[in-house]
């Protein structure tokens, strides 16, 4: 009994250069690296500190969203309302649920008449919402106290797609 291969054979070379040893050893570490490595991502509206700055008492409304853009959200504030603008910044390691390291919310405050009275920054200072402009955390019982922290209320919270973390 004969038995007939009718497979090409291949031949390869015995020898692999140090080069191209190297490099593949640099592609290998290089991809090893990099799914393991953090990827940073940004939510939100991102100022400048001059953008916030622009914002001054006494602009319109209107002056404010062609200098900031649209609001987050908006809220009626004892007899003026609100523009709350969010920023968030996540981050991510391979496969693992996104993990948020800052939020910062600018509120602009306006007055009855519709013009600016105050703008805040807000962001966590040793873990308690703090006004970065003013220097000051919210005093309790404050016009907008529970709105400011409940913006705050879930940062750090690590959530997947099916909402449980």
């Amino acid at each position: 009994m004969t038995r007939c291969d009718s497979r090409p054979k291949l031949k390869l070379s015995p020898r692999v250069t140090p080069v191209a040893a190297a490099l593949a050893a640099v592609v290998a570490i290089g991809a090893a690296v990099s799914g393991c490595s953090e990827q940073i991502t940004v939510h939100g509206h991102q100022f400048r500190q001059t953008d916030i700055q622009a914002v001054q008492p006494g602009m319109s409304q209107e002056q404010v969203k062609s200098t900031l853009g649209t609001p987050a959200t908006t809220a009626v504030i004892g007899s003026g309302d609100a523009y709350y603008y969010i920023s968030s910044t996540m981050a991510q390691t391979s496969f693992m649920l996104p993990d948020e390291k800052d939020r910062q919310v600018v509120a602009v405050y306006f007055n009855q008449g519709g013009t600016v009275e105050q703008v805040a920054n807000y962001g966590l200072k040793d873990g308690k919402v703090f006004d970065f402009i003013s220097r000051k955390t919210p005093a309790p019982g404050a016009r907008d106290e529970g709105i400011v922290k409940s913006l705050f209320r879930n940062l750090g919270k690590k959530t997947n797609i099916f909402g449980d973390g």
